[in-house]
């Protein structure tokens, strides 16, 4: 099997909460790369990523970023592949907001997913969502998955 989700961050820092993405493809069996792309630092690294992205097999891309976080919506500005941004409340954030904003804020015809801060785990498994469109295979796993939500939620329901 190929690698077909690339996680992207704009700092190592961000890792810690960029690895709940990683874990969820471990968990569905789904190829990943994972490595650090700063638009601000590497722009030119950036550039190259998101333009060989889709030659070299991804099919979906999560780009995690603090601050300013303009990773996500400028790796879209350059890739035809699904982007998923991850808001990262980073040290020197505002509470989050400047990077819920950021990316969350994208001109049209550039879009982006973009799902709550720090919410790397719900960024993967959209990317899984979006593969089970064109895999059988993982739209049973994530059947199976939802299914065994909703039963801890009617458990749940029952003890009380």
């Amino acid at each position: 099997m190929s690698v077909q989700v690339g996680i992207i961050m704009g700092s190592k820092s961000d890792l810690h909460i960029m690895k709940d993405a990683a874990d969820v493809f471990k968990e569905f069996g789904v190829e990943f790369e994972m490595t650090v792309v700063s638009a601000h630092r590497t722009p030119e690294r950036m550039f190259d990523y998101a333009k060989n992205a889709a030659e070299r097999g991804l099919k979906v891309i999560i780009a995690g970023a603090g601050g300013a976080a303009h990773l996500p919506g400028m790796v879209a500005s350059i890739t035809v592949l699904p982007v998923i941004g991850v808001p990262v409340k980073s040290s020197n954030s505002i509470d989050g907001w400047d990077s819920i904003l950021s990316i969350l804020q994208m001109p049209n015809g550039i879009p982006v997913a973009t799902v709550a801060l720090n919410a790397a785990k719900n960024a993967g498994l959209l990317a899984v969502q979006i593969l089970s469109t064109a895999d059988a295979s993982l739209a049973v796993k994530m059947q199976a998955y939802k299914d065994e939500l909703r039963k801890k939620v009617e458990e749940s329901a029952l003890e009380l």
